[in-house]
């Protein structure tokens, strides 16, 4: 096999497995039941300031990792807005780090699609190694203490009533 081939199959792979939890998912918080302890994130926003998860303890934390070419990305982003609406005044917070694209293709995509929560720039793709993130959109949902406690491959509708409630309830703890 030449490498030119190597290379073709190796992309087409990846393309298939990003695209598998996507596809596979139901729009269900699924408890999380990894060893994995919640990994800090420490990165840059789109203002170049920084941005510790750390500061947002004492909050239930939605972290989300999205790319701009996701499509289901682009779909639910108004939806996050709308349940940080419905969630005012209460300990929830939403954390989103975009997954190692260069800053301007991340400004164009925001320019279409505007938020109202952070987006941190994960520019080398370090903080998606360690949080073992591989497609988009990966939501992890975190306690006030900063430890996972549901993961959700594959978009949903974050303001639906269900969702809301849900959140509700845990921030209230």
């Amino acid at each position: 096999m030449t490498m030119r081939n190597t290379a073709s199959v190796t992309v087409g792979l990846l393309l298939i497995l990003l695209s598998l939890p996507c596809a596979a998912a139901r729009g269900e918080l699924k408890a999380y039941r990894g060893d994995l302890t919640t990994p800090e994130i420490r990165l840059l926003d789109m203002q170049g300031q920084q941005q510790s998860l750390l500061d947002y303890r004492g909050n239930i934390v939605l972290v989300q990792f999205w790319a701009t070419y996701c499509t289901p990305c682009r779909t639910e982003m108004p939806t996050m807005n709308r349940l940080l609406d419905k969630m005012r005044g209460k300990a929830f917070r939403i954390v989103t780090v975009n997954m190692a694209e260069p800053k301007d293709q991340v400004r164009r995509f925001l320019d279409e699609v505007p938020v109202k929560f952070p987006v941190l720039l994960d520019e080398n793709g370090a903080t998606l190694g360690r949080w073992k993130v591989f497609a988009a959109p990966a939501n992890f949902i975190l306690d006030k203490d900063g430890e996972i406690i549901y993961t959700l491959y594959g978009a949903i509708e974050w303001d639906n009533e269900e969702m809301v409630k849900r959140l509700s309830e845990l921030s209230a703890r």
